[in-house]
């Protein structure tokens, strides 16, 4: 069954999943910021600087316009960053508010709201009442726009209270290559997708400083457990760590050269300047705003993030990545598990 479906956002995951729908048989239009952008999806079908050599599809539309883009969409999914969705939920509002439809609401974008501490669900739904949509909806796990657009396996998570939005955004997507598994833990999906981005930063790091394999495995690990730590105080299952949206999506986030943040951190272990960095990538850096987040959360949560609070050190403070290192293997001896 073909649906009416609504992407905000054309970067590169926007335009991947804006492209895979299109091919699933979905009438698909990707609303994008930029007036170039719309004219070479819609002229040339192709989006050179997100992903360059993709070949999209013919069907795939583009528009400038909110209110054209999500006109009668069944499904309204957001793929911009973080520090954005809030501004575009704004807009989206008075939109919905003038028509009988009630979409579904996807969230694919992975980061926590500065100053409010926010989740990307809580703020579309502080800005959207829910008598305005058919549910709200995540979708995370380990998933490069790279890999996916080369139709490479790929598998994540549909969270949502909603069970019955959660399936339905589950068979939206589904093919022979791209699989959803259902979860009603919308927290730790969240904040799973959102903490692995700092911690893929250190991972970078280490790289970039030429430590090996044990040293990247070991910041992983522990990284993962203060993801947990910060997780379930939040409210979130523990068991979700272990998942697509938490251990899944850190291993790939945190050893491939697609990972922006990985890219950030091995930049900064070779030396160069954060701004710097940030200037010449070209696309957000999701766990740069994330590490400032998760720091302030975990000091206002009382919750021990050793690994997080080092790579905010070294973001915001100018600390040494080197001494950042040592600092954090001359803490002081413990259990591996604290129950």
């Amino acid at each position: 069954m073909s649906e009416k479906i609504a992407v905000l956002g054309a970067g590169s995951w926007g335009t991947v999943l804006a492209n895979l729908l299109t091919e699933n048989g979905h009438d698909v239009t990707i609303w994008a910021y930029l007036q170039k952008d719309t004219d070479e999806i819609n002229n040339k079908h192709t989006n050179e600087h997100y992903l360059p050599g993709l070949r999209l599809n013919e069907k795939l539309v583009a528009n400038t316009d909110l209110a054209e883009s999500v006109k009668d969409a069944d499904l309204v999914l957001f793929v911009v960053p973080t520090n954005v969705v809030r501004g575009v939920a704004k807009q989206l509002l008075p939109i919905l508010e003038k028509t009988d439809k009630k979409p579904v609401i996807v969230s694919a974008a992975k980061g926590l709201e500065v100053g409010t501490y926010d989740r990307v669900s809580q703020v579309i739904q502080s800005v959207i009442p829910a008598e305005q949509t058919n549910g709200v909806v995540v979708i995370s796990g380990p998933s490069h726009a790279e890999d996916t657009s080369v139709k490479d396996i790929t598998t994540l998570t549909a969270a949502s209270t909603n069970l019955e939005a959660a399936q339905y955004v589950q068979h939206v997507f589904a093919n022979s290559y791209f699989r959803l598994y259902t979860n009603q833990d919308v927290i730790g999906v969240e904040m799973g997708a959102a903490l692995k981005n700092v911690i893929a930063i250190g991972a970078g790091a280490l790289h970039g400083l030429g430590y090996g394999d044990n040293a990247k495995a070991a910041l992983i690990t522990r990284g993962l457990a203060e993801i947990s730590r910060l997780g379930v105080k939040m409210g979130a299952d523990p068991l979700t760590f272990i998942g697509l949206s938490g251990v899944g999506d850190l291993i790939v986030t945190a050893t491939s050269r697609h990972s922006r943040n990985w890219r950030c951190g091995n930049q900064l272990g070779h030396g160069e300047k954060l701004q710097d960095v940030l200037d010449n990538m070209g696309q957000v850096v999701e766990g740069v705003s994330t590490a400032k987040v998760a720091h302030e959360l975990a000091q206002k949560e009382g919750v021990e993030m050793p690994i997080t609070d080092a790579i905010y050190a070294v973001l915001y403070e100018d600390k040494p990545i080197k001494q950042a290192i040592t600092d954090l293997m001359q803490r002081e001896s413990k259990p591996e598990f604290d129950y």
